[in-house]
């Protein structure tokens, strides 16, 4: 199945040897950070919602702010491209990673039954501890929540739950409706490759009929034609970034990155069109911010579409708010989208965090 955000892992052994970084200590118990010039490279396990959750803290300087980054997926943890794609920024950042209950490393360590529940706001309520955790382990006021695609979703939660953790939030390839984005996506896809003569995805878009569906299978099935007419308006992502961190690229590790992929991609979209995603109506719940706001919406994004985003953000109140488009970029992260992300942290949000 196709997944809202995803890294294929079949990739991960093929790109080997990857990319080494020093060797990470434990996390520690307590204050991390004796002074505001030492570096920190942790990685480890924190009791998070009653069970051990993987989380990966790397920046050059302590008196960095803190950055949280809510991966998307739900399922795809971004700790084994971590340094690849986000290395460049733990210069003026603290990066935190963490693989969320029912992904990656955490989905190992505890590894739930088919009929383990997993839900949006218990994930958020996890998020809303971490961060809490986070401020207190590295001496911080607030930190900067991030979240991208299905992290999008976990990132509204959770800033809108326990905003006095938070200097902001950015949301990435916003998700903002299961019914909006969702239609739009279907009916914009269709249009394309009929455009485009495009039989047989027309033959396969219109057989899944019209949104919202039963069909745990259909979500798939769009978003693999979604990334095809992607690919065609939008730069790839360098290859370099897949390359996993060699912890992450053992038998062990990718088996369980792809069993967690699964099962919450199944908790996602539900064996009846009833899973998590089907509750997210962000317009008729979360439209009231107490903290600054900002969205980074790829141009060519045909899942979370520029204008459905669009029209949120129009709705929504909150001390600042801002919304920017990347060119040449599309739903899943390249270097435009990145670049673009960075630029708004060191022109806008760092200055929050004075």
């Amino acid at each position: 199945m196709a997944k809202l955000y995803h890294v294929p892992p079949a990739l991960l052994l093929s790109l080997l040897p990857a990319l080494c970084t020093a060797e990470a200590a434990p996390i520690s118990p307590g204050l991390a950070c004796k002074s505001a010039t030492q570096a920190i490279n942790e990685e480890g396990f924190v009791e998070i919602g009653g069970i051990p959750q993987w989380v990966t803290i790397k920046g050059k300087h302590c008196s960095n702010p803190v950055i949280l980054i809510v991966h998307g997926g739900p399922g795809n943890t971004m700790s084994p491209y971590a340094s690849a794609i986000y290395g460049a920024w733990e210069k003026d950042y603290t990066i935190v990673q963490w693989d969320q209950r029912g992904a990656g490393k955490t989905y190992g360590k505890n590894k739930p039954g088919e009929d383990t529940p997993l839900t949006v706001a218990q994930m958020a309520d996890d998020g809303v501890a971490l961060a809490a955790y986070l401020t207190q382990h590295l001496g911080k006021k607030k930190i900067i929540l991030t979240g991208s695609s299905w992290g999008s979703i976990l990132g509204v939660q959770i800033s809108v739950s326990k905003p006095e953790l938070f200097y902001a939030y950015i949301g990435t390839s916003q998700v903002v409706s299961y019914k909006t984005n969702q239609t739009a996506s279907y009916n914009k896809i269709l249009s394309l490759a009929q455009a485009a003569g495009d039989q047989e995805t027309v033959s396969k878009i219109s057989a899944l009929g019209t949104p919202p569906w039963s069909n745990p299978r259909n979500f798939g099935i769009l978003r693999k034609a979604i990334r095809k007419y992607e690919a065609q308006r939008t730069d790839p992502a360098p290859k370099a970034w897949w390359m996993s961190d060699p912890a992450y690229a053992t038998p062990t590790a990718l088996a369980d990155y792809e069993a967690g992929e699964d099962y919450s991609f199944l908790k996602f979209v539900g064996y009846k069109g009833d899973g998590m995603f089907s509750k997210v109506e962000f317009a008729d719940n979360a439209t009231k911010f107490a903290i600054p706001v900002f969205f980074v919406q790829g141009a060519e994004d045909l899942l979370t579409m520029p204008e459905i985003t669009r029209q949120y953000v129009d709705s929504i109140t909150a001390p600042q708010k801002e919304y920017i488009v990347v060119p040449r970029a599309g739903h899943d992260p390249n270097l435009p989208f990145i670049e673009a992300q960075l630029k708004l942290l060191n022109e806008r949000v760092r200055a929050l965090s004075n």
